[in-house]
């Protein structure tokens, strides 16, 4: 088992991420993927120092070049990405198998311009609200969760209100 969970969190690497996740799906180290925090030295460095485990901070593009070696890997691994977009293009365009894991948790996504709001902290765009659908229709369960057991619903519930 080389994944063991997936997250979308605004955040990304944090301590309720390492700390409380942890408990439900055990993990040794933890891939960050976002393409502005991989170019930043600083947040690179912020996102390392985060945690005890093993990390790292990678693009989308080269989680999907390094992806098949993270399959192969005795490490259990966190794939966390920023947003649903990134999920869903390594999760769907990239045809990234995980493992046996098929659900996505969705995490704190913060209020924004244009943003939806599902639950506390956790508000979506209309283009990652494509991003969920389309992670559903490639066989994945969409779990809105900021921990376990604070979850508001799945993505069935939601999708409604984005015209799906």
């Amino acid at each position: 088992m080389s994944v063991t969970f997936l997250r979308v969190d605004d955040r990304m690497i944090h301590g309720q991420t390492v700390t409380r996740w942890s408990l439900e799906y055990p993990c040794d180290g933890l891939i960050a993927v976002n393409d502005a925090a991989a170019a930043n030295p600083v947040l690179k460095a912020a996102y390392k120092s985060a945690s005890d485990k093993k990390t790292f901070v990678w693009g989308v593009d080269e989680f999907i070049a390094k992806s098949k070696k993270v399959v192969e890997s005795d490490t259990r691994y966190f794939v966390i990405t920023k947003n649903p977009i990134d999920m869903k293009k390594i999760l769907v365009d990239a045809g990234f198998v995980p493992s046996d894991v098929k659900e996505v948790i969705i995490g704190p996504c913060n209020d924004r311009p244009g943003t939806v709001k599902l639950g506390n902290n956790q508000s979506i765009t209309q283009e990652e609200a494509q991003a969920l659908e389309d992670i559903t229709n490639a066989g994945y369960e969409v779990e809105f969760a900021l921990l376990k057991e604070t979850a508001i619903g799945n993505w069935k519930k939601f999708r409604g209100q984005f015209g799906f």
